[in-house]
């Protein structure tokens, strides 16, 4: 919607400008007809309702130059008139169509994209887990964000990622790699491997300018260990402390797909401790002032709920707070929390 507003506003100020210049040269040269720059400059990003106001918009305008200048029943300015009526009709009819067809074009790869997304389990492995998909506004296209967890004989493995680009053929990136670590993660001992594996498969089926960014995660006993290949890093909350830690790796890697080496990262993650993983549209989320979705205290405060999915939804709902206009970008969180000993 956001884009939406900058697009017509672009097209009443050039309308705008094209009368102002009318008026002041006069009769002598009407501009009358350049009006229908504004109603073609909206059809090209608005629905037919906005184009339909900007033509309407166009005729006022191309009625108030005629008044102005004492051309107001010349022949040619009545045809100056029906010829921004005309285009007017046909911008809108433009926008109309337009937009049906990219409306269908992303539900069909929303349900593309929620067929090889599987939900998480509540549990697996001795952690507990809660996400949420955050869809971005309705004239956005669906982005490439990933995840998936399996039980592997090194303990539950889990992956979040995010692709280049959106619509279908991010999502067909996405299943592709998705296709790949359900392969890979159940055979490869060390993660830094699986993720060398992973960018060598990948690489043989993306373009030269594409590639994944992902965190592999494999939780343990008091601890989980990733591999991070260009991603946004977790951020934890410990149990009893109210602020919460980025888990920056110490090297940074590209992402897969450009020949990354990562290193493997320990992390501490006792019971009562939560760590989040995001894509990048929560924290490259900007609200109405421009400024970017902050991790701060108000975050930890609803990552501490009780419950895993209400604080994860808390979050959510904090970052459409924050965003206003809505979203750019799709945003995909998980929680994780290991569980105490016998708790199931």
């Amino acid at each position: 919607m956001g884009q939406q507003h900058v697009w017509i506003m672009i097209a009443l100020v050039v309308d705008a400008v094209i009368a102002a210049i009318g008026i002041f040269v006069g009769a002598a040269f009407n501009m009358a007809g350049l009006l229908v720059a504004g109603p073609l400059l909206a059809c090209a990003r608005c629905n037919g309702r906005m184009t339909a106001l900007v033509a309407g918009y166009a005729l006022v305008l191309c009625g108030l130059l005629a008044t102005v200048t004492s051309t107001v029943g010349s022949p040619m300015e009545g045809y100056r008139f029906g010829m921004v009526a005309v285009a007017g009709t046909f911008a809108v009819l433009v926008a109309v169509i337009r937009s049906r067809r990219e409306n269908a074009l992303i539900k069909i790869t929303e349900r593309v994209q929620h067929a090889i997304l599987r939900p998480l389990p509540a549990e697996l492995g001795g952690v507990a887990f809660a996400s949420h998909y955050q869809s971005a506004t309705t004239q956005a296209l669906v982005g490439g964000d990933l995840y998936d967890i399996m039980m592997t004989p090194f303990g539950p493995r889990f992956i979040i990622g995010d692709v280049k680009g959106k619509g279908l053929d991010a999502v067909g990136l996405c299943a592709a790699v998705l296709a790949i670590f359900r392969d890979l993660a159940s055979g490869e001992p060390d993660l830094i491997d699986l993720a060398g594996k992973m960018d060598a498969r990948l690489s043989r089926e993306m373009g030269i300018e594409d590639f994944v960014t992902v965190i592999l995660a494999e939780f343990a006993s008091g601890e989980v260990r990733i591999v991070n290949c260009g991603h946004h890093p977790p951020v934890r909350l410990s149990a009893g402390v109210g602020e919460l830690q980025v888990m920056t790796p110490d090297k940074f890697a590209p992402p897969l797909g450009l020949n990354p080496h990562p290193e493997r990262q320990d992390i501490t993650l006792k019971p009562g401790d939560r760590l989040l993983f995001y894509t990048d549209g929560l924290v490259e989320a900007r609200g109405r002032a421009g400024r970017f979705f902050d991790l701060g205290d108000h975050v930890a405060t609803a990552l501490a709920l009780p419950d895993l999915e209400a604080a994860v939804k808390r979050v959510a709902r904090l970052l459409l707070e924050h965003a206003g206009d809505g979203l750019a970008d799709d945003v995909l969180l998980v929680l994780g929390e290991p569980l105490p000993a016998g708790v199931i």
